[in-house]
């Protein structure tokens, strides 16, 4: 039988490598047509994850969790336009969006919010007890 050293400090040194993994994008669905820019930042509590949705109506943005991936769809809808208009350039981008994100270990799960306010989804994950980073002084002889 061989024996295994444990090493306590084995997860400590994977955490940046799961806080990475969050920021990986994956699963874009071939039918989006556009993508909303995300910003995610970390606090000692907290992951915030903000997207811009501007010109989108509550009522068609979804966020849901699955298989500790979060996962954001909607539909931006275009507004129906007069039929005496000439319409020169559209640039903004209609249609279906989907982006998803690995949820990093530690985090609560069942306690994640998201709020949409001003063109913004705004969700917060809070961090298990464990998983928030703590200082341990050292003493020096």
């Amino acid at each position: 039988m061989t024996l295994i050293r444990w090493n306590p400090f084995r997860t400590l040194a994977s955490l940046p490598l799961e806080v990475e993994r969050f920021f990986e994008d994956f699963g874009l669905s071939t039918d989006t047509v556009w993508v909303p820019s995300v910003d995610v930042t970390e606090t000692d509590d907290a992951y915030e994850l903000k997207a811009e949705l501007p010109g989108m109506k509550k009522e068609d943005i979804h966020v849901s969790i699955e298989d500790n991936v979060l996962c954001l769809k909607g539909e931006k809808k275009q507004e129906s336009e007069s039929k005496t208009k000439n319409v020169h350039r559209i640039e903004r981008m209609y249609g279906k969006f989907e982006r998803s994100f690995r949820i990093p270990n530690g985090v609560k799960t069942n306690e994640i919010k998201a709020k949409y306010e001003n063109g913004i989804l705004t969700v917060r994950l809070p961090k298990a007890e464990e998983a928030k980073r703590k200082e341990i002084p050292v003493s020096i002889e």
